[in-house]
């Protein structure tokens, strides 16, 4: 039986292996040769490595990445739980619950690029949110800081990123028994209490996989930074991709590898917390 089990996972194990295990080993083997201005020089050294740790800039981008992740991270949450709590505990016709589930999915019908460029008009200084303050008479003069600020990546990060935690977080309140509930109702706890001890605790695993998602999304993301901050902003992929754009493939390569290495740290932290697995077999 182990024998067929390793049979059947032979070819996806294959896929795996060609298309993420070989590019991750040149990506690190790359992040240590050398290169001048034209060329790459097939040579073992560590001056990329100590130049990304002896930047400040290194640890201002790491800071402001972070930043966005964390933001970004909080909000969805919140988002992806209160929508995920109204479907699943207070519309209670299945075929209404589907419905206004995949209205949540229509937005991502379209592209992403589509999605955040959207954002532009609406927030722009002349745009529609500015002028609709103007003529209610809220404010005297256009918001400056709707747009091209870290407060318009925050925005098309949520809109972008929203489903993804709504999804996992939704899958797990649906496994819920109503009977659970109906019991702690009937104990006489009241709703937060219901929340707080019965549904959070219920719903970590959700938690924990949209979590992941949107982390390793908003730091492994630079276009959004890169459009919607106006370039007042950065962020650790965008100065990737700003280094291979001049050609200069290894200290590319190198920032890649740490960039992996904080991901998938935090992704471990989150596990840790929450141990997903034993979460599903349960």
């Amino acid at each position: 039986m182990t024998r067929l089990h390793h049979l059947l996972a032979a070819p996806l194990a294959c896929l795996l292996l060609v298309f993420f295990g070989v590019p991750l080993v040149l990506v690190v083997t790359v992040s240590f040769f050398d290169f001048d201005q034209f060329d790459i020089i097939p040579t073992f050294v560590l001056t990329n490595y100590l130049e990304l740790f002896g930047s400040s800039l290194t640890y201002s981008l790491y800071a402001n990445t972070v930043k966005y992740a964390v933001i970004v991270w909080a909000l969805t949450l919140v988002i992806g739980f209160t929508v995920s709590y109204f479907l699943v505990f207070h519309v209670r016709p299945f075929l209404l619950q589907l419905a206004l589930f995949l209205v949540c999915t229509v937005p991502f019908w379209t592209s992403n690029v589509i999605r955040m460029i959207s954002w532009i008009p609406f927030l722009g200084r002349n745009g529609i949110f500015n002028q609709s303050l103007i003529a209610l008479g809220i404010v005297d003069q256009p918001l400056e800081f709707l747009l091209f600020s870290d407060f318009a990546v925050v925005i098309a990060y949520v809109h972008l990123f929203s489903l993804f935690m709504i999804v996992p977080i939704f899958n797990s309140m649906a496994r819920i028994d109503p009977a659970v509930i109906e019991a702690a109702v009937d104990a006489g706890a009241g709703r937060f209490r219901v929340i707080r001890e019965i549904v959070v605790p219920l719903s970590k695993t959700g938690i924990a996989m949209g979590s992941i998602f949107v982390v390793a999304l908003v730091m492994g993301d630079f276009f959004v930074v890169k459009i919607m901050s106006g370039g007042q902003s950065a962020s650790v992929v965008l100065a990737m991709s700003n280094e291979i754009a001049v050609l200069q493939y290894p200290p590319a390569a190198a920032s890649a590898v740490v960039l992996l290495l904080v991901v998938t740290a935090m992704v471990v932290g989150i596990l840790r917390i929450v141990d997903v697995r034993r979460e599903l077999a349960g």
